[in-house]
């Protein structure tokens, strides 16, 4: 009998197509997994996500859901440890596994998202987080990014933040929580700044976009006001940088 199963997963990005099989030569985090599936239990699956990443984006709670047919009356531990079995030495895991009943889909049922969008400001140049965050060599004034975020919460037209390809209906969207926390990244005055931004949906690059413009108000380029006015001329040639991908992580996903 064929169980539908929802599972959570973290990944690295940096050295995959994102999450969707696309038609390049990169792999994708998709195609990855559902061949470790197919490897331990001949069966090809298709995963059906909460969010789809893209190129070099990281995850720390993705959700997914697949059809299985569950010959050997596996249980979630023991389905993790042979999926995680035949990812090896990708840098993705399977966290849990669980069966949910058939009207559950990962993208369809999801209430809730956190991203978190990391910078990391320090002279020297990055080695263990290298590719895991945007590093930055000025020092950002993340008290001012904060106090600046607070006017992107609630619900607003985001075309200014908006990626031109980007393919929703509508630009609304509502943030309901967005907060910039900082903590010392070394002994040498290297800062750990995190961007939490929690939403239903996201527009494509919005986190990303979102996260160049706060980074401008720590520089010192905008003001609360600059950012106000960019937010409000629903125009995306108003809006700060696109921050790459390394610092983006796809955090929590939320069902109730």
């Amino acid at each position: 009998m064929t169980q539908r199963w929802k599972i959570i997963v973290e990944y690295e990005g940096t050295h995959y197509c994102g999450w969707q099989m696309q038609d390049i030569p990169q792999p994708s985090v998709q195609e990855t997994i559902e061949k470790a599936i197919e490897k331990f239990s001949q069966q090809q699956v298709r995963l059906h996500v909460a969010g789809r990443t893209d190129s070099g984006v990281h995850a720390y709670g993705q959700i997914a859901h697949f059809d299985f047919i569950n010959k050997h009356n596996m249980g979630g531990y023991d389905l993790c440890k042979a999926i995680n079995a035949h990812l090896r030495p990708h840098p993705i895991a399977l966290l849990h596994a669980e069966q949910v009943d058939e009207n559950f889909h990962a993208r369809y049922s999801a209430k809730n998202k956190l991203y978190i969008y990391r910078i990391v400001t320090r002279s020297a140049p990055l080695t263990t987080d290298a590719g895991r965050a945007w590093h930055m060599h000025r020092t950002l004034d993340s008290a001012a990014m904060h106090e600046a975020a607070q006017i992107l919460r609630g619900t607003h037209d985001f075309t200014t933040f908006r990626a031109s390809e980007c393919q929703a209906k509508s630009p609304i969207r509502d943030i309901s929580d967005i907060k910039v926390i900082e903590k010392p990244y070394d002994d040498y005055g290297g800062q750990d700044i995190r961007i939490y931004v929690e939403g239903q949906a996201f527009l494509h690059h919005m986190v990303r976009n979102i996260a160049g413009s706060l980074a401008y108000v720590g520089l010192g380029k905008w003001s609360n006001e600059t950012l106000k006015n960019a937010l409000e001329s629903c125009d995306r040639t108003q809006g700060g940088p696109t921050a790459p991908p390394d610092g983006l992580y796809l955090a929590r996903i939320d069902y109730k």
